[in-house]
């Protein structure tokens, strides 16, 4: 594919940028439009700027079903449509007389009262268009991302806006100790409570939050921070909304799509594309382009990867590793095949960008480079985790498997990268529960203030909450995920504002009055320091610049110890660093000694039981622990320390010497 793309188009390169040849492009002389609809028997510009007279400028077709027609200026030299104007392309198609917003339109807004989308003209006077001021980041050596949406980024019961966003919460975002912010629901999607995944303008940033001049000053500021701007893209499905997407656009269901049954997501609810097509593939790729190239986005989450690459879509299905389920009749060809350049566009071009794939198959060769093979991308979301905490929070912990647990986190593919999260937007969706109210449920509303009594409920959520970020952080990949809010234990789930809505299987899931009370983000429960979400932020916190400081997501050295499921423990070791997890809910454990590498003097540098953290200080930061030589669990040396029930502590090597060096006494665990 690539050496046809190649011959005939001239390369990569060219072929992405598509949206310099489809779509509006204004030159010195006039507007350009183009429009590629081969269903189509006749086509029209309207809009505003011609009174929507569909006699008025008629377009004119190719041999490849390419519509064109040029808008010459007006005498004065200004543009035949103004910036702001309504426009949309008026077609005669087998489906009878149709209007619709161009595929390749940059802006799309809903007018106040109406329903369907209106596409606009975006092209702002050159004093309006916002103009980058500071370079992109670095890619960082390890991702810490921080998942976001704009809309619900509010304390606000309301939309929130790209400018809030920038000023409000990006220096949250900073603060905290994260070094990426991913932004959920960008491209245009006519329904809000999709949370972005029906996308119906694929060019074209939500107007719900803003223009598309104050996103790029959001991504400017971010930049500005040394953050990195993540955007999770949609290329697995679209919505098949008629009127506003791409769904029977030329009047055919072949279109963009495949026809038939294979061209709809019976559980989505949406069409899928035909990955196999020339125009469909200028399409996602100029897409991709588009993103990093006039937004300066820093790199893509690739939403819905599995339902690509399998005619199954990963539904009903059970990947037990046997090579047969990725190399087979159910793998869509095409669909690898543009996945693999997708990856080689964005690493070819943008050296600097990251690509991270949603994929819960462990497809093999899945983070290889395209040139070794590979799919390309530079990470995999490691899905199973956050799955396996749910299943573990189901029961009690006196019954969770230490071994389980480990073999979950560390269960991945060589060499491969993966970026790992305890509870992301999936968990915290209205349906699902997140892992704090797993844990704490109904007394988060009464039992949070310091100031009052707390409950063994509410003990023992405040402990595993820190514990399972720390563990999957510690052993789940070379990256860490956290959705806004997770981080102090946000007490509400989310639950967009929608109407009764009925599926075509005649389901009625019913609505909530439109109401965003539950759309929103309480920050400021994390930030009063009189209740306990406090405590569970500074630990997020602390994790976040514990990484920065040490790195040992990305340490080569990894060697877990111990995993006992008698004692419930857990030790083991990244980089430097001595990670000690005691998941009893009542022993704790005296003079306990744990293994190590190196030998030397450790001390502690991170404390869940801290009582910064909501913790109850049963540990002294003050003691230096000095390793003995001898073997222990399969280490050279090790040391002894005090291991309070349901705690996670981090020991730092701070003097490291040779073997037989004077050591002094090995003082006696606190």
């Amino acid at each position: 594919m690539r050496e046809l793309i190649d011959k005939y188009e001239g390369g990569l390169d060219a072929f992405s940028r598509g949206y310099e040849k489809f779509g509006f492009n204004r030159s010195a002389t006039g507007i350009t439009y183009r429009e590629w609809a081969p269903g189509a028997k006749s086509a029209a510009l309207i809009g505003d700027f011609n009174n929507w007279n569909p006699n008025a400028d008629i377009m004119t077709r190719n041999e490849f079903g390419v519509w064109e027609i040029f808008l010459p200026n007006n005498v004065d030299g200004s543009p035949a449509i103004p910036h702001g104007s309504r426009v949309k392309i008026h077609m005669d198609t087998p489906s009878g007389f149709k209007d619709s917003i161009p595929a390749w339109i940059k802006f799309s807004v809903q007018a106040p009262g109406e329903i369907p989308y209106n596409g606009i003209y975006y092209d702002p006077p050159e004093e309006e268009k916002y103009v980058f001021e500071h370079p992109q980041p670095k890619r960082p050596k390890s991702l810490r991302i921080y998942e976001s949406h704009v809309g619900m980024s509010s304390t606000e019961p309301k939309i929130n806006t790209y400018a809030s966003f920038r000023d409000d919460v990006l220096p949250r975002i900073k603060k905290l100790g994260y070094n990426a912010v991913q932004i959920m629901a960008i491209q245009e999607h006519s329904y809000y409570a999709s949370f972005g995944y029906h996308v119906t303008n694929f060019f074209a940033p939500s107007s719900r939050f803003g223009t598309p001049d104050e996103l790029k000053s959001l991504i400017d500021r971010a930049h500005e921070m040394g953050l990195l701007v993540l955007m999770d893209i949609v290329h697995s499905h679209a919505s098949n909304n008629v009127l506003d997407g791409l769904n029977m656009f030329d009047g055919t269901d072949s279109h963009y799509f495949h026809s038939g049954s294979r061209g709809h997501h019976w559980m989505w609810d949406s069409r899928l594309f035909n990955y196999g097509h020339w125009e469909v593939l200028r399409f996602l790729l100029s897409n991709t382009r588009w993103w990093l190239d006039e937004f300066k986005f820093d790199g893509f989450r690739f939403d819905g990867v599995t339902s690509m690459m399998y005619t199954h879509h990963g539904l009903q299905v059970t990947f037990t590793g046997n090579y047969s389920e990725y190399f087979g009749f159910a793998t869509d060809v095409d669909a690898v095949v543009y996945l693999m350049l997708v990856n080689d566009l964005i690493h070819g071009l943008f050296p600097e960008a990251v690509a991270i794939g949603e994929d819960v198959s462990g497809m093999p060769t899945f983070c290889l480079p395209v040139q070794d093979g590979g799919i390309g991308f530079d990470y995999r979301l490691h899905m199973a985790i956050a799955d396996k905490w749910i299943e573990l929070l189901k029961k009690s912990d006196e019954d969770w498997e230490m071994g389980d647990i480990v073999y979950t986190l560390t269960n991945r593919r060589w060499a491969e990268k993966c970026v790992s999260y305890a509870e992301s937007h999936d968990q915290a969706l209205v349906g699902d529960k997140t892992i704090a109210f797993w844990l704490m449920d109904k007394d988060m509303y009464d039992f949070m203030a310091f100031d009052g009594p707390s409950t063994p409920r509410v003990d023992r959520g405040i402990a595993l909450h820190k514990m399972i970020r720390l563990v999957t952080m510690g052993l789940g990949g070379e990256g860490y995920l956290n959705f806004m809010g997770n981080e102090f234990g946000h007490p509400e789930w989310i639950d967009f504002p929608r109407c009764e809505q009925r599926l075509p299987t005649g389901k009625v899931i019913p609505g909530n009055n439109n109401s965003y009370d539950k759309c929103r983000r309480r920050f400021d429960l994390g930030d009063a320091d009189y209740l306990r979400y406090h405590g569970m932020q500074e630990f997020d916190r602390a994790m976040q610049h514990l990484e920065e400081t040490y790195e040992f997501m990305t340490s080569k050295h990894q060697y877990i110890s111990r995993k006992d499921g008698g004692e419930k423990m857990i030790v083991f070791e990244r980089g430097d660093l001595v990670f000690v997890f005691n998941f009893h809910c009542t022993n704790s454990y005296t003079n306990y000694r744990v293994g190590c590498l190196k030998p030397g003097k450790y001390k502690v540098i991170l404390d869940s039981d801290d009582k910064l953290f909501g913790g109850f200080s049963r540990i002294d930061h003050t003691a230096e622990y000095l390793s003995a030589e001898g073997w222990f669990d399969n280490r050279p040396n090790s040391f002894m320390i005090y291991a309070p029930s349901r705690t996670a502590v981090v020991y730092a090597l701070t003097e490291s010497w040779t073997k037989g060096k004077d050591r002094g006494h090995e003082p006696s665990s606190m």
